[in-house]
């Protein structure tokens, strides 16, 4: 038995051609791309033959018989006993010119060429897509029925199998395959398309929320899912056996899902939270298409539905399709695949296997450089107290990721042995400079920014991390006005102005990221932190309406929420040593992680849910804080001991104890 197959190097195509090779005495002919002749030894390899068995026909699907020469089309005339047709563009999102030229020049071009090579039978794959956005059950022996072929997809699916019903010559089958996804058996899949659109949002889901945490999905019309091993062995199965011409057989799953069933079966494939609540999509149809239009008109909701859009990797057309209106008949298909044992699996039995290949192969955040140096290497980082704890920490990493590092602190001789150990820990080569002085001081804050703009031409990266943290009550700083005035001074004023010397610099280049380092205490309203953590809240108010005013001007800004760190600035409350706290090395991997994927804001869930409680229930809110600030004295230094006086020996609760002992591991 001879073939002929074009798309054979497709997804579908490739794995055809190796059904058919596995046929006693078969040879296959398939067309390919002079150009695409290195591909030729791997797909040899993969379908385990040599070229006396898989031989290429060089051509082009757009040109007039498919452009395979005159004398090969001479040697092939009688010789083939059936050619399959699969070269087409099977994407929603590709452009409406070349959707045409594959589809409908392309099957022109093929018919033309199975005159000219007397082929036995024509087998067209087509697609459900054919049936437009037909409202109700498409069956198939329908065609002339499709209806809303607005869609260049659907438009040109049609219009290829239209050619194939009223001017091939010969015999001829056309099949309907449904939206083809990865291989049931091993989750093999080559592009994302279909479903895999909502994988990446799935995977925020689950980064977000635990998953046995009810959450709300989109409901909407019933799509058709069927895997890539169905599609073969059903069109290899069928071709075989028909003996009619003008025969169409749907290959799809007889059940079907309606959407919500989907993104909740893959949800459940990738221990996402379930979806226990549905919105029905199809109650925005109520919404006038004037007023959808009129609101789209408006840039700042195209950009914020553009971003949302680009930021999952949906494509622009994909809530068309939400409500897809048309199920399916595959009765002739049932009854040419009785007996052979292919049936279409049901999809939650190998969802997992696509939802693993995807996070493991398809997943774009896997071919994107997410190494510290391929975001900072050669680039100048500013990264304020770094002379010791976080700072110090964040700056050995700069460095060792090849950045120009600049830090600055108060102490020289504090700055000089930070640089002597960063340069032990990055190697001799780094390239680190530092400069002393107070951001707290206007005139040395200036100072500091004339030398970043003349020696280093500004910085790329700012990392606001110098900052006072003050540990004491309301009630004993009624005379202590100064602890709010220092802390505000440096931990705002002094941020601001450092930040407001670079950003011009940032803005003539229109790239930049700046870091600032706030805490968790402005999200929990931590007691006895009054003063630290108004400082940093303004901090984080000051960043917002920033980060909303330089959004189109490539300048980005994150706030880093920072739990309790063991740094020399919390040594003096003798009470930490009895709190878990993270190391100054891994709140250098959270500003790491902060100038590499620049998000908004970094937080952690016990952060989160102080921000969530205070906001729902802040009398709750206020009782629990006050509960822990009454069960955890002052620190001595926060007492105000007279000259001579003794500390007391701390002495904590047994409530106390218990609430650390339940805390154990959550850092604050």
């Amino acid at each position: 038995m001879q073939y002929f197959v074009t798309g054979a190097t497709g997804f579908i195509g490739k794995r055809l051609v190796k059904k058919l090779l596995a046929r006693r005495g078969s040879t296959v002919y398939f067309l390919m791309r002079e150009s695409s002749h290195a591909k030729l030894p791997d797909l040899l390899a993969y379908w385990g033959v040599n070229k006396t068995r898989a031989i290429p026909v060089f051509g082009d699907l757009t040109s007039k018989k498919l452009g395979v020469a005159s004398d090969v089309i001479k040697s092939l005339k009688g010789q083939i006993d059936h050619l399959y047709h699969l070269a087409a563009v099977y994407d929603l999102s590709a452009d409406e010119e070349s959707q045409a030229a594959a589809n409908i020049d392309g099957t022109r071009s093929m018919l033309e060429f199975a005159q000219a090579i007397d082929a036995g039978h024509v087998h067209h794959v087509s697609s459900i897509a054919a049936a437009g956005l037909y409202e109700g059950v498409f069956r198939e022996d329908m065609f002339d029925e499709a209806e809303n072929l607005d869609h260049p997809y659907f438009a040109t699916k049609h219009e290829s199998e239209k050619l194939v019903r009223t001017s091939c010559k010969q015999p001829w089958t056309v099949y309907r395959p449904a939206m083809v996804v990865g291989d049931s058996h091993t989750g093999e899949m080559d592009k994302i398309d279909g479903p895999y659109y909502f994988f990446k949002l799935i995977q925020r889901m689950r980064q977000i929320l635990p998953p046995w945490m009810p959450s709300i999905g989109l409901e909407g019309g019933r799509i058709n899912i069927v895997p890539v091993d169905f599609v073969v062995d059903a069109l290899d199965a069928i071709s075989h056996k028909v003996d009619k011409s003008e025969g169409c057989y749907h290959l799809v799953d007889p059940e079907g899902y309606r959407v919500g069933d989907v993104l909740d079966i893959f949800s459940k494939a990738a221990h996402a939270p379930k979806m226990n609540v549905f919105v029905n999509a199809a109650l925005l149809g109520f919404i006038p298409k004037s007023v959808k239009k009129g609101m789209m008109a408006l840039a700042p909701v195209r950009r914020i539905r553009n971003a949302v859009m680009k930021d999952l990797g949906l494509p622009e057309d994909l809530f068309t399709f939400i409500n897809y209106p048309t199920r399916f008949d595959c009765r002739e298909t049932e009854k040419q695949l009785k007996g052979t044992g292919i049936a279409c699996p049901r999809l939650p039995d190998y969802a997992w296997r696509l939802w693993d290949y995807w996070e493991r192969h398809l997943d774009p955040d896997l071919h994107i450089d997410r190494s510290l140096r391929g975001t900072a290497g050669g680039k100048v980082v500013l990264v304020t107290g770094g002379s010791s704890g976080i700072g110090l920490a964040a700056a050995i990493k700069f460095a060792e990721a090849g950045a120009i590092t600049l830090i600055c602190a108060r102490d020289q001789d504090k700055l000089d042995a930070a640089v002597a150990e960063i340069q032990a820990k990055a190697g001799p080569d780094a390239r680190v400079h530092a400069y002393a002085c107070d951001i707290a001081d206007e005139a040395q804050a200036a100072a500091l920014i004339a030398w970043c703009d003349s020696e280093f031409g500004g910085v790329d990266f700012l990392i606001n991390n110098a900052g006072r943290s003050i540990r004491r009550a309301i009630e004993s700083s009624y005379d202590r006005f100064h602890d709010f005035e220092r802390t505000m001074q440096l931990n705002y004023f002094g941020c601001l102005r450092v930040t407001l010397g670079l950003l011009p610099g940032m803005v003539k280049k229109r790239k930049g990221h700046i870091v600032n380092i706030s805490s968790i205490g402005v999200l929990t309203n931590a007691p006895r932190f009054s003063a630290y953590v108004a400082s940093k809240a303004a901090l984080d108010a000051w960043t917002r309406c920033a980060s909303s005013e330089y959004a189109d001007q490539g300048i980005t800004f994150t706030t880093i929420n920072m739990p309790l760190v063991r740094t020399p600035m919390i040594a003096p409350t003798k009470i930490y040593n009895n709190v878990p706290t993270l190391s100054p090395e891994e709140a250098a991997d959270m500003i790491a992680q902060a100038c590499i994927s620049k998000p908004v804001r970094i937080a952690t869930r016990l952060g989160k849910f102080g921000e969530v409680l205070h906001a729902v229930a802040p009398r709750i809110a206020q009782i629990v804080m006050n509960t822990s600030f009454r069960m955890f004295p002052d620190s001595e230094a926060a007492k105000n001991l007279k000259p001579g006086e003794k500390p007391a020996k701390p002495q904590l609760s047994a409530e106390a104890i218990a609430l650390q002992q339940m805390m154990r591991g959550i850092h604050f």
